[in-house]
């Protein structure tokens, strides 16, 4: 398909803990955007940027990804892994949303570390922006990169989110730690 076509994407909402979150795919099962409803312009505009020509239609909720998708908020966390994704984005985009589907749920990297996964351990700047342009964020689970310091650091869909998604995932967080410790 040439950029010029017009592309047809289908819109599925699903209700979670933490906002409704919003998912776009293709004809061929794909996801091409995932954000939250409050954030629907950030995912336009990162949408834009891969697909200029595009019309959205509203489903209902009965695709296999939203399906696994539900799957994941009841906890089979391995469930996003089985959902097929078309991101454009650059190259060195690609390769970074691509390590980072390499991330086990559960587990944290770093930014520096996943410059230095990628081979270009002084590109941690560019590791971060190329995070932070992710289209299709849970699935390509850019919350589970954090600060060198262990703390949480942006994310588009807010730090509430961030933090919900990894407590969810099992991660121990800094704070949580500091007070199990403190109760010991």
């Amino acid at each position: 398909m040439s950029r010029r076509e017009c592309l047809t994407l289908r819109l599925d909402r699903v209700e979670t803990p933490i906002g409704v979150m919003l998912l776009l795919e293709d004809a061929e099962g794909r996801l091409r955007a995932l954000d939250w409803e409050d954030h629907e312009p950030r995912m336009t505009r990162l949408l834009h940027r891969a697909q200029k020509s595009y019309e959205i239609r509203e489903g209902d909720g009965s695709t296999a990804n939203v399906a696994r998708v539900r799957r994941y908020l009841a906890g089979d966390l391995r469930a996003l892994d089985e959902i097929p994704v078309e991101t454009g984005g650059t190259e060195f985009q690609r390769r970074v949303w691509q390590a980072l589907r390499e991330i086990p749920p559960g587990t944290t990297t770093t930014y520096g570390a996943l410059a230095a996964r990628l081979g270009q351990p002084t590109a941690t700047r560019a590791v971060g922006l190329a995070n932070g342009s992710n289209p299709v964020g849970v699935v390509v689970p850019c919350h589970r990169v954090i600060g060198a310091d262990g703390s949480l650091t942006g994310y588009g869909g807010g730090l509430f989110r961030k933090r919900w998604l990894l407590e969810h995932e099992g991660v121990v967080l800094p704070e949580q730690r500091e007070l199990s410790s403190a109760r010991v």
